[in-house]
This record gives C-alpha cells, structure tokens and sequence, in this order.
C-alpha cells in the first residue's frame, strides 16, 4: 500500500473520532441531553399559587367585612355598588339556603377532582380556570367549615351588594370566572380539534 494511502486513512479515522468527541461532554454524555431530559415544569405550581392568592383576598375582605359591618351598617362605593354584611348557609349568591353540608362536600370533591386533573392540564387558559374554581371553592369552604360551631353548617360571609343582584364575595368571583375560563377553554380546544381534522383529510 502506498504511504499516501495510509495518511489518507489515518485523517479520515482522526476526524470521524472528532466529530464524535466534539458531540461529548467531558463527562461523555451528549451535549444535546440535559435538554432532552429536561423535565417540564411542574404543572401545579402556578394554579395553586393563584388559589392561594384568591383565598388569602377572600378570606382578609371577609374579615373586615364581619368587623366592620357587624353593626348593620351599609357603606356606598358608586352607583348601586355597597358593602352590605349578609351570610349566606346556600350556594354562591345565596341559592339552595339551607344546604350547607351538601355543598361543602360536593366543594371538596370538586377541589380534589380539580387537583388531580392538574397532571393532565394544558393551556394556561384552563390553568387559569382551574386556580380560579380551586381558590374561590376553597374560600366559602373555609367559612362552612369553621365559622360556625357545627363543622360544615357555617355560612358563608357576603358583602358586596348592587341591590339589584344578589350580595356576593370575592370566592363566587373567583367560580364564575375560572368556570367562564374553563367553559371557553374547552370550546376554543374543540374548535381546534375540528380544525385540524378537517385539515388532515384534505388532500
């Protein structure tokens, strides 16, 4: 063999193992793999952040509503907007009175099923929703469970009184909206699906 050949291999063989090396870390891992393996974000952190952020407002407003309404007072903000101290034993804007134990269960089931459909959840619409349902659930939950001597007979504190809509607090905001959240999350997915569907049988 000519001794030209033998250059001609040895390059080929000393390159082939640098582009190899230059794939590794010191280590001997590739370089791409931290990325590959990289877990994705917790997909709890940022719901449950926002439930606790809910029930911490719902839970200071109603603690100055009780103190400072207590006496029946009733203060104007605008329009027909007032603070008015009422308890509610029923469901959001007092509908079902009398209900109480009832609705606290089927809130902690509701909060429970919400917490484990976290693992799947996907959007930040519908994480948004689902932090919004879980606080505000969580914050009349806290007052059927402990603001009364019956545990889950309590009623909830409401304050907020247009006089033409029935009195509310910052927890049934919460509901509606993370339920709006949700609602719309789901149409706008479904509509999505549809899309790409139709799409996929086009030729």
């Amino acid at each position: 063999m000519a001794p030209g050949d033998d250059k001609s291999e040895t390059s080929d063989a000393d390159l082939a193992e640098t582009s190899d090396d230059d794939l590794l870390e010191p280590s001997g891992r590739a370089v791409s793999e931290p990325a590959e393996t990289a877990g994705p974000k917790s997909p709890w952190r940022a719901p449950i952040l926002l439930a606790i952020g809910i029930v911490i407002a719902d839970q200071l407003t109603k603690h100055w509503a009780v103190n400072r309404l207590a006496d029946g007072s009733e203060i104007a903000v605008f329009w027909t907007l007032q603070w008015n101290l009422a308890f509610n034993s029923g469901m959001a804007f007092s509908r079902g009175q009398g209900l109480g134990p009832v609705i606290a269960v089927v809130a902690t089931v509701v909060i429970v099923w919400l917490l484990v459909s976290l693992r799947t959840s996907g959007g930040k619409l519908n994480t948004f929703g689902i932090g919004c349902v879980i606080g505000g659930a969580a914050g009349n939950l806290i007052d059927r469970a402990f603001r009364q001597e019956a545990w889950l007979r309590g009623a909830v504190v409401d304050f907020i009184d247009f006089q033409w809509f029935p009195i509310f607090n910052i927890a049934d905001i919460a509901i509606n909206v993370g339920a709006a959240a949700l609602i719309l999350n789901a149409v706008l997915t479904g509509r999505r699906v549809g899309h790409h569907s139709s799409g996929g049988g086009a030729v």
